[in-house]
């Protein structure tokens, strides 16, 4: 029977195997064993008296495994093969179908029952071979010997076994006499490059007469006399020790060493020190980071970087605060990033936010340089620039700013500030906030009470940053203030003549405003809002898209570098706002469907629910001061961190609700919302222990990462409403005549619109990226998101403290993007 048959061979090749296995694994292990050791040049390493004893040892394990192996080997016979076959099938029928009838052997009865063993013998099937390795090795040397020989696959080499190989040969050519066995070799010599070259010790005993040695720069040389009279002569560098039967010495230029009769001629490869150079000149962000563009190599690979930042004293305007003389301060020293893998030539990007320093937005010096492996030193010339960091826009918040920065550079500007204080406090109605009043009058008398201690001088000048970025970004009820708010910045902007980060921040920013603004009227229902400012002048009536036609007008106008009628505009596109009257057609924004309004609506409110938190936090933090408690726990605390620790739930349910599972804008507003959740658990954590500082940044934090979700939401909302339009449209031009080609060749066409790659940046249909990019387009520039991302990976993948896996995953990024 062809299967049974089949079956049985198989079955006798498997208990073959399982002899070998179990008589031969000990042969098989020491094999791997022995070919790893030539391999990754373990032989070529041993000592040259070691070596010979060493072999023969290993020989007579090889020959004493092999004979065990070869005693303990049995052959397979063919009736133990249908033996274990037949006992895994029900009735033993290949026994049974073998048997032979004693009395009625053609009767009925025994046909019936040959017939049924043999369709139970057509079901064999070949048994699994086992040949209990487990049991017969519990130390698992095999593993041991299977893992030696994979890494002598991967990191060995063919040269490292061939040096195994001569030397073993020398070893056994080499007529051993008594007198050799019983003195060995009168000395041994090792050669050790410097560490960071990754290059291999030589044994100069192994080499061979005539070859030239070549050692990097900086290697240790080092000897072992053992006979009376043995000396060592060179001329390659200095010496390392004092022992005279073990002399040392680095190598610093090429020469001879003698020792023994022995000549070794040495060539020295110069190590050069790393050469580093900066880009242009730091670029300040819209959120005020720093960015610093530098290249660096070196022969060996760069071993760390750094760039030192000091005050330029002769360049400041020495007038105001600063005409006194600055109290001393240490210079800024940052690690460059350095990327993981090859370090010969290195470019990559520092990114730092110094908006708090007390140096920023003055002039300064910045100082790269680079080390490699024997701490050489490479520098670049130093630049001469402006500190970048945050500016800001709103008159009140520029004016604690700099008063801030008075503070920081010397306590001498206390009474100044103090003076100054006073007159931005007086008659306060309409113009200062009774909390923010509050607080400025407190830091009044605090630096009208004496001398300020560091501690004081540094939390007043965090509430005065606080206090300054609180008036900038806002946190007004009113919409239609806030856009007023935001264009005037904007307009300021424009004429102080801001960068255009800068300038692209405060127009996201008044995108924002005019948002909330125009759905603020559309949810009130209001027909005729100009009413509250002239009711006798008739409303406008625009659609959504045209408010939005026209912020792309005053966007082109100002990448164009026309910004006086980009000024222009915004004026008419204020006024025009405040005569706003919304209508809502058919089609029109704001209509999205249920299932992306109501995550939207409730994501929204804990966003105010959030900014509300902080805000009282702020609050808090002014009366602290105001009290002289700076630092202390707060009453509140307890309160703040449980309102904060309720809304994390709040939104954690939420993200539950998101919309757009599995989807590339779903998925990003899951990520930002789970980085919001994250900063609102270190915000409640701040909150008990009493720095309220730390806990308005993480909240700081928990805002803009609920705000990029939202934005992510709103793209993914706002493309699946196209796209259910498109269709729609696709299928009422599929009943006219003529439709379904046109149909179809809009489909291609859509088809053919440029991808985006996960960093944001649009690519053609054969991969590559195309340069540039809308500059009209809606929502935030793809080309800044892709290099602020890029910024974020560098600055990880340079952070040693994170952990392999995950510097290998950001190195892999940079090298696709």
């Amino acid at each position: 029977m062809g299967p049974v048959a089949r079956a049985l061979r198989l079955t006798r090749w498997g208990m073959v195997w399982e002899q070998a296995a179990r008589a031969f694994w000990p042969l098989a292990t020491v094999l791997a064993l022995v070919f790893a050791a030539f391999a990754l040049g373990v032989v070529a390493a041993v000592p040259g008296p070691v070596l010979p004893w060493l072999a023969g040892t290993v020989l007579l394990l090889l020959i004493g495994v092999a004979i065990r192996g070869g005693m303990r080997f049995r052959r397979v016979r063919m009736a133990d093969a249908v033996d274990r076959l037949d006992r895994t099938l029900p009735g033993r029928p290949l026994a049974a179908l073998s048997d032979r009838a004693a009395i009625g052997g053609e009767g009925a009865l025994w046909q019936a029952h040959l017939a049924q063993m043999q369709a139970r013998a057509v079901l064999a099937q070949a048994v699994r071979p086992d040949a209990e390795l487990a049991r017969r090795d519990p130390f698992a040397l095999r593993l041991a010997g299977l893992v030696a020989l994979v890494m002598a696959l991967v990191f060995g080499g063919l040269g490292q076994v061939g040096q195994g190989i001569e030397a073993l040969a020398a070893t056994v050519s080499r007529p051993v006499t008594a007198d050799a066995v019983a003195t060995g070799p009168s000395w041994e010599g090792w050669a050790e490059p410097p560490a960071y070259t990754r290059r291999p010790t030589i044994y100069l005993n192994a080499l061979a007469e005539g070859q030239v040695l070549e050692l990097p720069k900086g290697s240790a040389v080092t000897f072992r006399l053992y006979g009376n009279g043995v000396a060592v002569t060179q001329d390659i560098g200095p010496a390392a020790g004092d022992d005279p039967q073990a002399p040392g010495f680095r190598a610093e230029q090429s020469g001879a060493i003698e020792v023994a009769g022995r000549r070794f001629d040495v060539t020295v490869l110069p190590d050069n020190a790393p050469v580093i150079r900066a880009g242009a000149a730091p670029v300040r962000r819209a959120d005020g980071r720093m960015v610093q563009d530098f290249e660096a190599e070196d022969d060996h690979g760069i071993a760390s970087g750094q760039a030192v930042i000091a005050l330029d004293l002769p360049a400041v305007d020495r007038r105001f605060g600063l005409a006194i003389d600055p109290e001393p301060r240490p210079s800024v020293e940052l690690a460059l990033p350095l990327p993981r893998g090859d370090h010969h030539q290195v470019k990559g990007q520092l990114t730092e936010d110094l908006s708090r320093h007390p140096w920023a937005n003055l002039p300064v010096s910045v100082s790269l340089r680079a080390l490699d492996g024997i701490e050489q030193v490479g520098e670049a010339e130093p630049m001469h620039t402006i500190l970048p960091g945050r500016r800001f826009f709103n008159p009140l918040a520029a004016a604690l700013i700099e008063m801030r920065r008075d503070l920081l550079w010397s306590r001498e500007n206390a009474g100044r500030s103090a003076e100054i204080l006073r007159a931005v406090t007086w008659q306060p109605e309409g113009f200062v906030e009774q909390p923010l009043y509050l607080q400025l009058r407190g830091a009044v008398t605090l630096l009208e009470g004496g001398t300020l201690t560091d501690k004081a001088r540094d939390d007043l000048a965090e509430a005065l940053w606080q206090a300054a970025v609180q008036l900038e970004d806002g946190g007004l009820s009113d919409a239609l203030e806030r856009m007023r708010q935001a264009q005037q910045k904007l307009s300021e902007a424009i004429r102080n003549g801001a960068s255009p980060d800068e300038i692209q921040r405060l127009m996201d920013e008044l995108k924002e405003a005019t948002d909330a603004y125009t759905q603020m009227l559309a949810e009130q229902g209001q027909q005729d809002p100009a009413e509250r400012f002239a009711k006798n002048q008739q409303g406008q009536q625009i659609t959504g898209d045209q408010i939005q036609q026209m912020m792309d007008e005053i966007q082109r106008l100002m990448n164009e570098g026309r910004m006086a009628e980009a000024q222009e505009l915004l004026e008419q596109f204020n006024r025009m706002m405040e005569n706003l009257q919304v209508r809502q057609g058919q089609g029109g924004e704001g209509q999205q469907g249920s299932g992306g309004n109501q995550p939207m609506n409730r994501l929204a409110d804990t966003l105010r629910e959030q900014q509300r938190l902080s805000d009282e936090a702020f609050r808090d933090m002014q009366d602290q001061f105001g009290q002289g408690r700076m630092g202390q726990p707060s009453p509140n605390a307890e309160g703040l961190a449980d309102q904060q620790r309720r809304l994390r739930e709040e939104l954690g349910q939420q993200q539950g609700l998101l919309p757009g599972q599995g989807s590339e804008g779903g998925d990003q507003a899951r990520r930002q919302l789970d980085q919001a959740g994250r900063a609102m658990e270190d915000a409640e954590r701040a909150l008990r222990e009493g720095d309220t500082g730390g806990a308005l940044q993480r909240q700081a934090d928990a805002i803009e990462s609920m705000r990029e979700g939202m934005r992510a939401l709103g793209d993914m909302l706002n493309q699946q409403q196209g796209q259910q339009g498109q269709q729609g449209q696709q299928a009422q031009e599929g009943q006219r005549p003529g439709g379904g080609e046109r149909a179809g060749a809009e489909g291609q066409a859509y088809d053919r619109r440029p991808a985006l790659d996960p960093l944001g940046r649009q690519r053609d249909g054969s991969g590559n990226i195309i340069a540039g990019g809308d500059p009209l387009a809606e929502g935030v520039d793809p080309a800044r998101r892709a290099r602020d991302l890029l910024d974020e990976i560098r600055r990880r993948s340079g952070q040693a403290e994170r952990p392999d896996a995950e510097r290998d995953y950001l190195g892999r990024l940079l090298d696709r993007f």
